[in-house]
């Protein structure tokens, strides 16, 4: 995919995509273009051209991997400012947003209902600081010792890659409880707007996350490694299935995963094999459109399948 030129006016690459004024926000970049060029906007803000351009199209395009030669040609440090402005904005401004949105749609919820939900939404943003806090304090200084030419011999990018987990999942999970199992006294209009919070939310991380597993990792592969050759590959998305009502049974091992029982003490509780137990959950991820078993405990009590104080 071809990226664009620092030649094109910045305003025509915002009009092609408003979601880069996120991008811009994240590198302290100001309106009022007028006809100045993206490598005009770049060079006053004292950010490399190309590498603005790349950060832009992977935004745009998630599952665009540039090449070899543009990863080597790439400033780093750039990526790492955007990354580290990213948590900022996430952690002070996003999940801040989300977490006032959500005191006040609960408010007609049973005392049951709030606390499901609330504590669902805190191990979330918990999970959240967490990825971040590691970003910042393992990850970042040791991309900016390698620039400096030291070598941290007890770590390299492809532990970050290991460890990268999946920020996405308990995101999508509170879409749906939101979506589908608030109570109908809930005000729809708070419904909505949160919502839309939560969408801009998962399409931003999802950004993120690209930049990370297509730039980041990749680019500083190359420098642990000047004479490697880079190869990646976009993990397969999974597709969403139909959603049906639970059956019997689906609600029988949505109950015992909400109680915190392991495939194997379900399998014995159920007299069935954990093949079964195992086929039961994928079916009820399918159906309910949730994934972690913490979203499907508050799934479960949303939906009066268990009470809040049989859940451990």
């Amino acid at each position: 995919m071809k990226q664009p030129q620092g030649n094109i006016k910045m305003a025509d690459l915002i009009e092609s995509n408003y979601h880069l004024l996120a991008v811009l926000t994240r590198f302290g970049i100001t309106g009022g273009f007028g006809e100045k060029t993206v490598r005009d906007i770049c060079e006053k803000n004292h950010l490399d051209t190309d590498t603005f351009l790349l950060i832009c199209n992977v935004y745009t395009h998630r599952d665009h991997e540039p090449s070899e030669e543009i990863l080597r040609d790439g400033h780093v440090d750039d990526i790492l400012r955007y990354l580290h402005q990213s948590h900022d904005y996430y952690t002070n401004n996003a999940l801040v947003l989300l977490a006032s949105t959500i005191e006040e749609l609960i408010i007609p919820c049973s005392v049951a209902q709030k606390k499901a939900i609330w504590q669902f939404f805190t191990d979330y943003k918990e999970e959240l600081d967490k990825h971040f806090a590691y970003e910042e304090g393992k990850v970042i200084p040791y991309v900016q010792s390698l620039l400096l030419g030291k070598r941290n011999p007890s770590y390299s990018i492809d532990r970050f890659e290991e460890n990268h987990s999946n920020i996405d999942e308990k995101l999508s999970d509170l879409k749906n409880l939101i979506l589908k199992s608030l109570p109908t006294a809930c005000d729809d209009r708070l419904r909505v707007r949160l919502l839309n919070y939560i969408f801009a939310l998962r399409s931003d991380l999802d950004s993120h996350t690209a930049i990370e597993d297509n730039i980041l990792v990749p680019m500083v592969r190359l420098i642990e490694n000047p004479y490697a050759t880079h190869r990646s590959a976009a993990p397969a998305k999974e597709e969403e299935g139909d959603r049906d009502e639970l059956s019997e049974r689906e609600i029988e091992i949505l109950v015992s995963v909400a109680q915190g029982l392991l495939n194997k003490e379900i399998a014995d509780k159920h007299n069935i094999s954990i093949n079964t137990v195992i086929t039961h959950r994928k079916n009820l991820t399918r159906k309910s459109g949730i994934k972690s078993v913490a979203g499907l405990t508050v799934y479960a009590i949303l939906n009066g399948y268990v009470d809040i104080n049989s859940v451990k």
